[in-house]
């Protein structure tokens, strides 16, 4: 299994933020010198996340975006706020080479078809945040605000039917706790899987 390291930079107010299961957002810094670091470091991938986007339905990382493409030269994928192609189309010309998905496709699905179609899968991912309850692992958006209608396994059929190019899991429980991974999802997901997978945790 070929294995990639990809920092995920939590946006907001162009500032970097982290929490604890995606709640009480601290601000660290600026985020282009922790980009640059990461880069520097060998970092194979960039991803970041405008984590108030999908409160407003407009993602403001692409400023941000246009300056780190211009030092950086690894790809650079992008997501938060996303609800139409012109928002996709922002975010490519501003720099990013993928751009993920999240609660604009659980709300309506065809628009991660008419994504791929028009982008093509290589194009688009999909962040999946989920947490178990009750035994069973749902799908939120809103960055964790926000249960859906989906257990995860049903929704990664769906996804991958529709034509994602990438999945992204993040567990909610695991989200900035420093204890690893959920290997639990991860060993139920990974045989349901036939597309390239990114675990965050």
């Amino acid at each position: 299994m070929y294995k990639r390291i990809i920092p995920r930079i939590d946006i907001k107010n162009n500032n970097l933020v982290k929490g604890i299961n995606l709640e009480g957002l601290r601000v660290l810094g600026d985020p282009r010198s922790f980009i640059e670091k990461y880069y520097m470091e060998g970092a194979d991938e960039i991803y970041l996340q405008d984590v108030t986007a999908s409160l407003y339905n407009k993602s403001k990382i692409e400023k941000i975006i246009e300056e780190i493409a211009k030092n950086i030269f690894i790809n650079i994928s992008a997501g938060g706020g996303i609800r139409s192609n012109s928002d996709i189309e922002d975010l490519l010309l501003s720099g990013a080479d993928k751009v993920s998905l999240n609660t604009a496709i659980v709300n309506n699905p065809k628009f991660l078809t008419n994504a791929v179609n028009k982008y093509g899968s290589s194009t688009i991912s999909v962040n999946i945040e989920t947490l178990n309850i009750d035994g069973k692992y749902k799908v939120f958006t809103e960055t964790g605000r926000q249960v859906s209608k989906y257990e995860i396994f049903d929704w990664i059929k769906i996804i991958q039917d529709l034509g994602a190019g990438e999945i992204v899991i993040n567990s909610i429980d695991k989200d900035g706790t420093l204890s690893g991974y959920d290997d639990e999802i991860i060993d139920k997901l990974y045989p349901k899987v036939s597309i390239p997978l990114t675990v965050l945790g």
